[in-house]
């Protein structure tokens, strides 16, 4: 074994002459075993690395870690080594490492230079937030004594990132890259083409630079404001190769593989704009300027196969990775429907339908990226028709992607919407930036489940792990794309890397507290939403209660019931708040020195007639937006306006819905209201036909009311129902679902949501 002795010098004089700052271990992701005693060791300049050949690399990451946070140089030693890295065969995982820091020696282990780079991450960690921007001055560390023995639980650790929509610089995608690599995260999924734009040169095809790479305008606002306005702005841009290599190489050297994502068949007018030949009608459709889903997709005619071949070629010489992702969704059907060719495959080849020619498309694909060695990722559109030999899903739409392609033993790649999409709101603050839609916080990401049920355990082996996307149609700019990655893409880390039965939101968030320092070292632009305010109501036989709580526990809530801003004269929150009335509740968070840290938190509680009695659905809402279930249309709270994903509104994909109220006595009652989402853009429409019948105690109909919904809020439809004076038990409301949305339409041919919000008795 050859050994390189190298002299650490580190850390000069402290400019105020302090002791050594004592570091406490705040690892993320959580270790899967560690141990912490109560030593240290020291770092002084005097400290002396080692390392094994076979984990050079990662030794000398770290050696220019601490050189650049601390503008040191290096010179030769052949002294007894205090840290040193031992290539230990005995650890079978290659992602695993040990890691030892005792008062005299720090020893990594590890069985490939990727295991010790894992440890480097986690011994970072363990060293001041100063290093990370070169601000460090002291002239000791001490690091805290503790064993660690640490293997990830899933094999794929990903994060995404779409540069379609918008185009971001290549420092700007190392700097994400950087930010994978300290969260332990493994592959890098880059969305490279889109209807928006084409991000990737190809030499062969010219155009896709000219033309593709570029739309003459961008969308102003939401999707869902109309009308529509745009910007009047040419916007775009591209990666060269030698810039797709810069940055290909630049993750590799931290153990991070760049999965490409080249679109097909949907999601290409853009390509078909400068090759309009690829289309199925022949007709320019321009480079979209719009969000969404289009209809023109590339036609699967020998020219179309063969420049998309062309294509992969140029790009299978600029990545390495094993897969390559060929998209697959969202494609409508209405082009190859009225295509002659697409006709007149279908029939050449016994398909049934457009689903089955889909399904020919991508095996096509497949076979021709498997004789290159490769193998295919798609969205799990690619199940519909029959899924490609060899293909990997990556299942979005939920979690029965998964569960089907699992098993037909397919290897599966969880990122559902309901966990996974980053593009979502992450507060029901109404000052947070606009995004999509829905509403994913830190918390229900951090427990995240990923295995799907109704696997069995052989069944789930195929499931190699998770990914966060991060699709950038409302994320202008590298700030707002770090505000809605992290922590968001911190809480998945952990998911990943961590065993469940170690994992603990309270300790999760401690050390993200303390973790956050190291982001604003780094310039992340990170979303710090841990002190915010959540409210919950709760009914029990002694009355109705209003509960406050905040991610971080160690500082005081104040509250107001009259109006009024909450202050440090306010009342303290010692116990959940007794409702007997309409109250409106506002609470901020104080630290020791009377600071406000968290946002004003209002909540607005209306004591109508069906708080706290009974309710009944007909059907359990989908599993990823049941918010606080039945007895949460009837607890007085109204949902967002803007994320149709929160605790307040009940999502049903597909279903009708029949809702029976009980008030448990006959009570006089004049009048019955709810709201309806309403954003096709996210496949939600506003039910197409409602009846709401009030009945007796007998449940005999005392009235009957075909409701109309008219226009409320924005996404909003509200209906209103009023009676006169009736003394009734029972409410029924018979909901009839929309139904299948149309061609032309986001979704097109999938069922569509049904979203529905309180529902008040008055």
């Amino acid at each position: 074994m050859k050994f390189l002795y190298l002299m650490l010098l580190v850390f000069l004089t402290s400019c105020q002459n302090q002791g050594p700052t004592q570091i406490i271990s705040t690892i993320l992701p959580q270790p899967n075993l560690q141990k912490i005693n109560n030593d240290h060791f020291v770092l002084t300049s005097s400290s002396q690395i080692v390392y094994d050949e076979r984990l050079k690399e990662s030794a000398l990451f770290l050696i220019e870690f601490l050189e650049q946070g601390a503008n040191f140089r290096f010179s030769e030693n052949y002294k007894t080594a205090d840290i040193e890295f031992i290539f230990d065969a005995s650890i079978s995982e290659t992602s695993g490492y040990h890691l030892t820091i005792s008062s005299e020696k720090i020893s990594v282990k590890a069985s490939s230079e990727m295991g010790a780079f894992y440890a480097v991450q986690s011994l970072r960690q363990l060293l001041p937030e100063a290093l990370e921007n070169q601000t460090f001055t002291e002239n000791k560390i001490l690091i805290q004594a503790q064993h660690i023995e640490d293997v990830p639980q899933f094999a794929y650790r990903g994060m995404h990132l779409d540069v379609g929509r918008h185009f971001f610089p290549v420092a700007f995608i190392k700097k994400y890259i950087d930010m994978l690599a300290l969260l332990k995260m493994n592959t890098f999924h880059w969305h490279l083409t889109e209807d928006q734009g084409w991000r990737i040169e190809i030499k062969k095809y010219p155009k896709l630079q000219e033309v593709a790479a570029w739309r003459d305008e961008t969308l102003i606002g939401h999707y869902n404001d109309m009308p529509h306005q745009f910007d009047g702005k040419r916007y775009g841009g591209y990666y060269t190769q030698e810039e797709v290599k810069e940055i290909v190489a630049y993750a590799s050297a931290r153990h991070i593989t760049v999965i490409p994502e080249i679109e097909m068949p949907g999601h290409s007018q853009a390509a078909i704009a400068a090759y309009p030949h690829l289309g199925c009608t022949g007709e320019n459709p321009g480079v979209a300027k719009l969000w969404g889903v289009f209809e023109d997709i590339y036609c699967p005619k020998e020219e179309t196969f063969a420049f998309l071949e062309d294509i992969l070629d140029e790009v299978l010489e600029l990545f390495p990775s094993e897969y390559i992702h060929i998209g697959g969704d969202e494609a409508p059907k209405t082009r190859w429907k009225n295509c002659e060719s697409c006709q007149a495959l279908i029939k050449k080849e016994g398909l049934k339908d457009e689903h089955e020619l889909q399904s020919y498309f991508i095996t096509r694909m497949e076979g021709y990226l498997n004789s290159k060695g490769r193998q295919i990722i798609g969205w799990d559109e690619i199940l519909e028709g029959g899924l490609a030999p060899n293909a990997t899903v990556m299942s979005w739409r939920g979690v029965e992607g998964a569960v089907a392609a699992a098993k037909q033993g397919h290897k599966v790649i969880m990122t559902p919407t309901s966990h996974c999409y980053f593009d979502y709101y992450q507060s029901e603050n109404d000052t947070e930036p606009l995004a999509i839609g829905g509403f994913l916080p830190l918390e229900k990401v951090y427990h995240f489940n990923l295995i799907p049920e109704g696997l069995t355990a052989e069944e789930s082996q195929f499931v190699l792990g998770a990914q966060g996307n991060l699709w950038t149609e409302y994320m202008k700019d590298e700030k707002q794309v770090e505000y809605m990655a992290f922590p968001r893409a911190i809480a998945l880390s952990e998911v990943l890397w961590t065993s469940e039965e170690l994992r603990n939101y309270g300790d999760f968030v401690k050390r993200l507290e303390h973790f956050q320092e190291r982001m604003d070292a780094l310039d992340i632009n990170y979303a710090n939403h841990l002190y915010e305010i959540k409210g919950e109501i709760q009914s029990n036989e002694n009355g109705i209660f209003f509960q406050l709580k905040s991610e971080s526990n160690s500082n005081p809530i104040f509250y107001a019931t009259d109006g009024s801003e909450p202050n440090l004269l306010s009342y303290k929150y010692e116990n959940a708040i007794s409702v007997a009335e309409d109250l409106n509740i506002k609470a901020a968070v104080f630290d020791e020195n009377e600071k406000q840290l968290s946002s004003i938190f209002e909540e607005t509680i209306k004591m109508h007639k069906a708080v706290g009695k009974k309710i009944e659905l007909s059907v359990e809402p989908s599993k990823v937006y049941s918010g606080s279930g039945a007895v949460g249309l009837i607890n007085g709270i109204q949902g967002s306006d803007k994320r149709y994903g929160d605790k307040e509104w009940l999502g049903f994909w597909g279903d009708d819905l029949e809702i029976l109220i009980d008030l448990g006595a006959e009570t006089e009652i004049n009048k019955i209201s709810t709201r309806f989402y309403d954003a096709i853009g996210q496949w939600i429409y506003a039910p197409s036909i409602i009846e709401v019948a009030v009945l007796d105690s007998e449940r005999n109909n005392l009235t009957k009311h075909n409701a109309t919904l008219v226009d409320g809020r924005k996404n909003v439809k509200n209906l209103e129902v009023r009676v006169e004076n009736l003394d009734a038990r029972y409410i029924h409301i018979n909901i009839k679902n929309y139904g299948t949305i149309p061609d032309g339409s986001q979704g097109a041919g999938h069922k569509a949501w049904l979203f529905i919000d309180e529902v008040f008795v008055e």
